[in-house]
């Protein structure tokens, strides 16, 4: 049981404002990504411009695309790329 003096950890913030410091660093390192959409289709490619609204990926096997990060589900690094 916590006594009243004592304080809580505070919040951990919402946002931490790293998204573009992160995507910055893929971009300029190459970095393979895997991205879902909100409707689950998936595309891996190298990310190759973004902005506050879109990021362009670019891709091997396909047309670049630019894809609102709005309908963005989310994107992880892609360790392997397939064959």
């Amino acid at each position: 049981m916590a006594s009243k003096g004592a304080k809580s950890k505070p919040r951990a913030p919402q946002q931490t404002f790293e998204e573009v410091n992160y995507l910055r660093r893929l971009a300029d390192q190459g970095t393979r990504v895997r991205v879902r959409l909100a409707d689950n289709q998936e595309f891996s490619g190298v990310i190759e411009f973004f902005d506050a609204g879109f990021i362009r990926l670019t891709r091997e096997d396909g047309p670049n695309l630019f894809l609102y990060k709005h309908d963005i589900k989310y994107l992880y690094e892609d360790p392997e790329p397939e064959l």
